[in-house]
């Protein structure tokens, strides 16, 4: 038997930055997301964790972009990449951006 193999995220969150670049006849729109995970400690007061995702999602030219300002509920589908690139001191790093798939406003 074969294994299925799945990369497939789903985040709910708020918009943080996000910068529009035109690329032929699309836009591609690099965003952050926040979205917060709330628990309580060991001694039962709560917490909220807080997590940046970096995304990406293409866009025709006529869409409407303003969903992607800062402070926007956004529901983002889609898979992780990861990137490996040196830094200017000669360090390989890693990071992790999240390639969408669908996007559209979210109810929170």
């Amino acid at each position: 038997m074969e294994l299925e193999c799945i990369n497939r995220v789903e985040l709910r969150g708020i918009v943080g930055t996000s910068r529009v670049t035109e690329v032929g006849d699309r836009n591609l729109i690099n965003f952050s997301l926040a979205t917060n995970y709330a628990y309580k400690d060991k001694d039962g007061y709560p917490v909220i964790e807080s997590t940046w995702h970096a995304c990406k999602a293409w866009a025709e030219r006529e869409d409407d972009l303003t969903m992607y300002r800062k402070g926007t509920p956004l529901h983002v589908e889609g898979r992780i990449r990861n990137i490996r690139y040196t830094d200017i001191g000669g360090c390989e790093r890693i990071t992790w951006e999240v390639i969408a798939s669908k996007v559209r406003r979210a109810e929170l």
